[in-house]
């Protein structure tokens, strides 16, 4: 809006509650018209894509749907701005205090039960490490308060809805066979979509947990030896929304991000996303970019007016 556009934004069919509040909100400061929300059951977007209408879309979901949004839009060669999905790997360097960088991993894989598109969802630690850190995590995830938001003492709530829930776990189920489950693998006795934080190690990467985006409380550990080894493996994806890399020296972490193909690498941290900073996917997690001036300017049109001298009379 600040671009002078006015906009319509559709929620998730599963999400629609807040954004239709902020609609009440915001009704009472902006014009009429300048925000338009319309929520449904799953049967507008491809109406929103592909009309004549809207000549900017940004639309943020999974690499399959946006996959079907940028052919639906494509027949009016609409301007669009993709943040799809990501399987972001994290790197931990044989430096590490395992203690210290357990507790910051967990949050990182675990924040909002792990549905996040930047959360961590792959991580290798050298094998120096590996025991310290995968028993560390393992007893995180064994202690972490499970339940309803409205509880003050949960940490982790529901998965967000039940296909989600089908399909993680069906993937824990298949994991049981690839690799080992050091905590969690199961679902609390509560009434809802609860699945415990589920810790694996010993998985191979072409294990479907490794090499698919996860979205859900559930995190492969994996070790690895060689630097330039784990980068490559880091590297094998699709995906491609961001990386971290986790080391006692930053010089040291640096050259390793400056490696990794993704949009955003973050050192010592993960998921560090905000307002001034631009935020972009590489490969098949993303087009164009959010945030900044950079995604300011993606809901532009640019213009040039080329003067000439003026025509003698």
């Amino acid at each position: 809006m600040i671009t002078g556009n006015t906009m319509v934004l559709k929620p998730a069919a599963t999400t629609p509650v807040a954004t239709l509040h902020l609609g009440r909100i915001v009704s009472a400061i902006i014009p009429a018209g300048v925000l338009n929300i319309v929520a449904d059951q799953n049967d507008l977007g491809g109406i929103l894509s592909s009309h004549p209408d809207i000549s900017k879309i940004a639309f943020t979901g999974s690499t399959a749907t946006g996959s079907k949004v940028m052919a639906s839009a494509s027949a009016t060669l609409k301007r669009m701005t993709l943040e799809l999905g990501g399987n972001d790997s994290g790197i931990v360097l044989d430096d590490c205090d395992p203690a210290e960088v357990s507790a910051k991993l967990f949050a990182s894989a675990f924040g909002n039960n792990g549905q996040i598109c930047i959360a961590l969802k792959r991580l290798y630690v050298h094998e120096t490490q590996y025991e310290a850190v995968c028993a560390n995590l393992a007893e995180l995830a064994n202690n972490a308060v499970v339940g309803s938001g409205l509880n003050a003492d949960t940490q982790l709530g529901p998965v967000q809805n039940r296909m989600q829930y089908d399909k993680l776990k069906a993937l824990i189920e298949q994991t049981r066979t690839q690799g080992t489950i050091i905590a969690g693998g199961d679902c609390p006795d509560l009434p809802g979509y609860f699945i415990n934080p589920t810790i694996v190690r010993d998985i191979a990467d072409d294990a479907a947990l490794v090499t698919d985006e996860q979205f859900g409380p559930v995190l492969p550990v994996m070790s690895y030896s060689n630097l330039d080894e784990v980068i490559a493996r880091a590297n094998n994806t699709c995906f491609g929304l961001g990386n971290s890399v986790w080391s006692a020296d930053s010089a040291r972490a640096a050259a390793v991000a400056m490696q990794l193909d993704s949009g955003s690498v973050w050192i010592n941290k993960h998921g560090d996303i905000g307002p001034d900073t631009p935020f972009s996917g590489a490969k098949m997690s993303g087009v164009g970019v959010e945030m900044a001036e950079h995604g300011l300017m993606e809901f532009t049109q640019m213009k040039v007016i080329n003067l000439g001298k003026n025509i003698a009379v």
